[in-house]
């Protein structure tokens, strides 16, 4: 289960790491590269919204068999759900980017 409290300081550790990168962007593609689920966590109306934007399919076979497994995760703050939606684009393989 993960904790909002424990997403916000991952995010927070996330922002630091970025902004002393000399290439943000880079730095920013290090991170995502680097776990294998990776939050995108902003603001909301309900007061914290999620949106994966890697590691989809080990959150759903961890719902669907209620079984734990071992992860690596973090969370990038983003401003709103659209922001989410475009890092997940712009993070994602090739082969995906051209297919959307």
């Amino acid at each position: 289960m993960l904790d909002f409290d424990e997403l916000r300081e991952l995010a927070a550790d996330v922002r630091v790491f970025v902004d002393v990168a000399e290439d943000k962007a880079e730095a920013l593609r290090a991170v995502i590269a680097a776990y294998d689920v990776v939050l995108a966590i902003f603001p909301s109306g309900d007061g914290m919204g999620l949106h994966v934007i890697k590691g989809k399919e080990i959150l759903d076979r961890i719902a669907n068999s209620r079984a734990h497994a071992m992860y690596s995760h973090t969370a990038i703050a983003v401003p709103d759900l659209e922001h989410a939606e475009v890092l997940k684009h712009l993070t994602a393989p090739v082969e995906q980017r051209i297919a959307a």
